[in-house]
């Protein structure tokens, strides 16, 4: 009787072990399963970068002629189907630090990359700001990534240490004889002189 019931009890684990193996397998990879989230892709979205190739957060630095370190970075960058090596790019930011210690930061909503020419263009309200205290808006700002030369496109407004003017052009560069940066102001320059208390 006794080896009756023990030779049932093992013809029945044969059954249940391994059954119970398998389902603790299977809620394993259930489990496994369960722990995914959404991170596919939209079709749609995939299509549009397929289409149109592009580049999130950018940034570029290099060294200029006259020893100045420059840095461009942007929110997103696409390339000019219209000219090769030219990029379009949105949200710009552009600094320039020269030897002498001075600073020029430039932000602009959009602008073009043109590796060819090694130039920078920032347009959409590009505005600038220097280390000895100018605060410029104007159109549109050229930068020659060679030179470390900067030039508004258009007319600008500046607060300045001394006041506020205007002016219908803006050129910016390094003299030659390491005399640092050099601003000059043309093209109709009006001054509105506040002397500080």
């Amino acid at each position: 009787m006794q080896d009756n019931l023990y030779s049932r009890f093992v013809n029945w684990s044969k059954i249940l072990l391994p059954l119970a193996a398998l389902a603790l397998l299977s809620t394993v990879f259930l489990l496994a399963r369960g722990g995914e989230t959404g991170t596919t892709i939209p079709m749609a979205e995939l299509e549009a970068i397929a289409r149109e190739p592009r580049i999130s957060a950018p940034r570029f630095a290099g060294i200029t002629d006259d020893g100045s370190a420059i840095a461009v970075s942007a929110e997103l960058m696409r390339p000019d189907p219209a000219a090769s090596e030219t990029f379009i790019i949105e949200t710009i930011r552009a600094t320039v630090d020269s030897p002498n210690g001075g600073r020029i930061e430039m932000t602009a909503g959009a602008g073009v990359i043109d590796g060819q020419a090694r130039t920078v263009e920032l347009s959409a309200l590009a505005r600038l700001t220097t280390s000895t205290g100018y605060m410029m808006e104007t159109a549109g700002l050229r930068a020659e990534l060679d030179s470390g030369r900067i030039a508004s496109l258009g007319p600008l407004e500046v607060r300045a240490p001394y006041g506020q003017l205007t002016a219908g052009r803006l050129v910016i560069f390094t003299e030659p004889d390491g005399m640092g940066q050099q601003m000059v102001f043309n093209d109709g320059v009006r001054l509105l002189y506040q002397p500080q208390p």
